[in-house]
């Protein structure tokens, strides 16, 4: 399989163009989510007040780094892939904790801080005894991002850019990703696109389905997001009309593996062994992560959605959706 149209002058494995947020992760009962109206295991967007009432409700949190396709792009460095990460932050504390914690795991990320406007973004990450996560998120200075932002030079020395559909929410944003879809295309680059949610798909239907038509190469989704793009509840019918719309399809499924739509065929994939689910968060990121590392690698789809199974395992057996310990220990 060719990794890319062109390997010429490649210097990352995948550039991602997504949210840079901060997680705050805490543990709460049920009647937390019952007395926020919040919908289990769904990511909702809020403003900085309620975010800041939100949070005074919660119990002892961890912070860390996140971000969608952020996560993605770490846990491939994890790996030991190259990557880098174009997205937005203010230069305040989580702006500071979000730029320090991509260099630590090895992520190149220089886009430029703003001085003005809203704060860095955070994301509530209410863990449930069950494990489920959900997400309250305040995309603060996430939703400035636009074309300023996007370095071409760096999309045209990737194999795969990557690009989430929580970012698909403000004109500007809007027009940042299209810069580097194009950009992309022009260098014989592949485009990889992420649904995110099925609150995304929701809000954005008719556009991700002209996009995943004319300028997506690889499309990943879990099966809820697959089946809300068309509206129906047969998972089947959602896989049998993804089939074919672009190059390649993985579609996550919990504890029934995953499933990889690509022109040679259909590739299913068992869930790993997970011993104790601690918290989902992270698990479509980290199984992104393992794909694209095998996909950059020419590796075959069986192969790319196997890893992608392990890490996106790994990574629901701990708090948070940065990996405790090296990946590359999974590709051994």
């Amino acid at each position: 399989m060719s990794k890319t149209n062109n390997t010429a002058g490649i210097k990352y494995d995948v550039t991602g163009i997504g949210n840079a947020i901060v997680d705050v992760l805490s543990f709460v009962d049920e009647a937390y989510l019952t007395r926020n109206e919040l919908a289990k295991g769904s990511m909702q967007l809020v403003d900085e007040e309620r975010s800041r009432h939100l949070y005074s409700q919660m119990g002892q949190a961890t912070e860390c780094s996140g971000g969608s396709v952020a996560n993605s792009l770490a846990g491939l460095a994890s790996l030991g892939a190259r990557t880098a990460f174009i997205g937005k932050v203010k230069q305040d504390q989580l702006g500071s904790i979000f730029t320090h914690d991509m260099h630590t795991v090895g992520v190149h990320f220089s886009s430029k801080a703003a001085t003005d406007g809203p704060a860095t973004a955070n994301c509530l990450v209410c863990v449930t005894p069950d494990a489920q996560r959900t997400m309250a998120t305040f995309i603060g200075a996430c939703s400035n991002v636009s074309e300023i932002d996007i370095d071409v030079s760096i999309i045209e020395q990737s194999a795969v850019l990557y690009i989430e559909g929580y970012l698909w929410d403000t004109e500007h944003a809007k027009a940042a990703i299209r810069k580097g879809m194009k950009a992309a295309r022009a260098a014989g680059r592949k485009v990889a696109f992420t649904l995110s949610d099925t609150f995304c798909v929701d809000r954005h239907r008719d556009e991700f389905l002209e996009m995943i038509k004319n300028d997506i190469d690889i499309l990943f989704a879990n099966e809820s997001e697959a089946k809300s793009l068309f509206q129906t509840e047969n998972f089947d019918e959602a896989a049998n009309t993804l089939r074919g719309m672009c190059s390649i399809v993985a579609i996550t499924r919990s504890e029934k593996g995953s499933v990889v739509l690509a022109s040679d065929g259909a590739h299913d994939a068992p869930a790993q062994t997970v011993h104790r689910v601690i918290d989902t968060t992270g698990a479509g990121d980290l199984y992104a992560s393992g794909f694209l590392f095998g996909y950059t690698r020419g590796w075959d789809m069986g192969s790319c959605a196997m890893l992608g199974n392990c890490c996106a395992a790994e990574i629901i057996q701990q708090l948070g959706a940065r990996s405790l310990r090296p990946l590359r220990e999974l590709v051994a």
